[in-house]
């Protein structure tokens, strides 16, 4: 098992893709949610391929385990140049998918930091820690390969979070059984088809499914952790599932993000940041900016400056080189965003644009949605809408502010927006989340480590920290 594997070929289309990754025949049928059409075709396997996968995978950790750092840190790099040679395929058949365009923040974007995230996980030094070292005495901390991690994902970022996941576990010498969300498998498995024609045989197996699928690997003795994307409810399950084997768990669970803008903002110059932090991949992201806190002060100019640039951002069919915005996934979650915006609307919040999707239109577009005037205990704000609507509070004092953004049971992320960086960086230390950011929201990077406060889940993912909790912490003392 060596480094040295040559890439098979490259994809040149999403068609290309999907040859290789369909079952010959039957399967279920995928559909475009910007179109309704059919996208292509997947395999529903049942208990036994898992058995089967999880066994492969089991029987393949040793000689990967065996390689050490610096080799598998090889496969990883030989893996993104396999993303790069592959990239505009990828990213169209994600984009089929998903819904997401494939400019702006989105497939394209996506497709690549998959790249970017490879690349940096395989530079990241994990050195043995010495503790403690004196008359005559030294002990050392390592982490050791945990054997076969489940990694779960889901719909939003179908291919970034996979390579969240698979990237760390497998630079640690762990092998990863991977099922991706029943509305997105192509994307992985297309991914996962890319990334095999480097790694070696059974250190990556992809097994779509349903629920059921979800629950056996999480459940499964021979699976050492599970690593999950998605909502808190789910979450919930796999712990239960994962209980009578005390798997180790890395949960990153919902969010309903708040935004604090203080008095000395400037609403013209902070408004793109605010826009995207909310909107990006059509606000279907854990991490993104899902309810607006803004001064009394300013909060009219905030609401006119986000509603002017909202109304500027095109939305429609993805493979349309123009469009920035695209579909929800799916219906169930452009019926919980509809439901929540006609519910602050007859609370009597104001909607100051979108709020009315052209029933004429094909595919489960719904326009961007600003809604003002919205009382803080409004559904829209308490819970996640995971959709383009945002609601813009006003609050009086910083007090409030903070209390209302720490009033949930969730702490994904959250931002503080400010003239003044050490002012934001004061009401920051207050927040109850995992990262605060200041003048920006949702900026995740490879290096620096990422998870969630309370219910929105445990674990850290990226950087050496997410490493380490991809291996079994042990202590040579002697």
């Amino acid at each position: 098992m060596t480094a040295e594997s040559t890439l098979q070929g490259t994809f040149a289309t999403a068609a290309d893709l999907l040859a290789v990754i369909e079952p010959e025949t039957g399967g279920r049928q995928i559909k475009d949610p910007a179109t309704g059409e059919t996208v292509g075709r997947v395999a529903e396997p049942g208990a036994a391929e898992l058995e089967a996968a999880v066994a492969a995978a089991k029987a393949a950790r040793p000689a990967w385990a065996a390689l050490g750092h610096a080799e598998r840190s090889g496969f990883l790099n030989r893996a993104a140049d396999a993303v790069e040679a592959n990239a505009e395929a990828l990213a169209e058949l994600l984009s089929r998918e998903q819904g997401k365009p494939l400019n702006g923040p989105n497939a394209r974007f996506e497709v690549g930091a998959c790249a970017a995230w490879l690349r940096a996980t395989a530079g990241f030094e994990l050195e043995p820690e010495t503790l403690l070292e004196e008359d005559g005495t030294r002990a050392q901390l390592f982490y050791r390969p945990l054997g076969v991690v489940g990694a779960i994902g889901p719909w939003n970022w179908p291919m970034m979070i996979a390579v969240w996941q698979l990237a760390p576990a497998l630079r640690m010498g762990n092998t990863v059984v991977m099922k991706p969300s029943e509305y997105t498998p192509l994307s992985v498995l297309a991914l996962a088809r890319v990334l095999n024609q480097v790694f070696p045989e059974n250190v990556l197996t992809v097994v779509p499914g349903g629920r059921e699928v979800g629950q056996a690997l999480a459940s499964h003795p021979d699976i050492a952790k599970v690593m999950f994307t998605g909502s808190t409810a789910t979450g919930k399950a796999i712990i239960r599932s994962s209980a009578d084997t005390v798997k180790r768990l890395t949960l990153e669970l919902g969010g309903n993000d708040a935004g604090i803008v203080l008095p000395d903002a400037d609403p013209k110059a902070i408004a793109e940041g605010l826009f995207w932090g909310a909107f990006i991949n059509t606000g279907q992201t854990c991490a993104a900016l899902k309810r607006l806190y803004v001064h009394e002060e300013i909060y009219d100019a905030v609401c006119a400056e986000l509603t002017q640039l909202a109304r500027t951002m095109p939305m429609g069919h993805g493979l349309d080189e123009n469009n920035v915005l695209g579909p929800l996934q799916n219906k169930a979650q452009f019926d919980i965003v509809a439901n929540l915006v006609q519910a602050a609307r007859d609370s009597g919040a104001r909607v100051l644009t979108g709020g009315n999707p052209d029933p004429e239109q094909p595919g489960y577009f719904y326009p961007a949605t600003l809604v003002a005037d919205i009382d803080n205990n409004n559904p829209l704000v308490a819970e996640e809408q995971f959709g383009p609507a945002l609601p813009i509070i006003k609050y009086s004092s910083i007090e409030e502010a903070i209390e209302m953004a720490n009033g949930l049971e969730v702490g994904l992320g959250a931002s503080v927006w400010s003239a003044d960086p050490d002012k934001a960086r004061e009401v920051a230390a207050r927040i109850e989340a995992g990262t605060v950011w200041i003048n920006k929201h949702g900026a995740v990077d490879p290096r620096v480590p990422f998870g969630g406060a309370k219910q929105s889940g445990y674990g850290l993912e990226f950087g050496i920290e997410g490493l380490k909790h991809l291996g079994t912490p042990q202590v040579i003392n002697g």
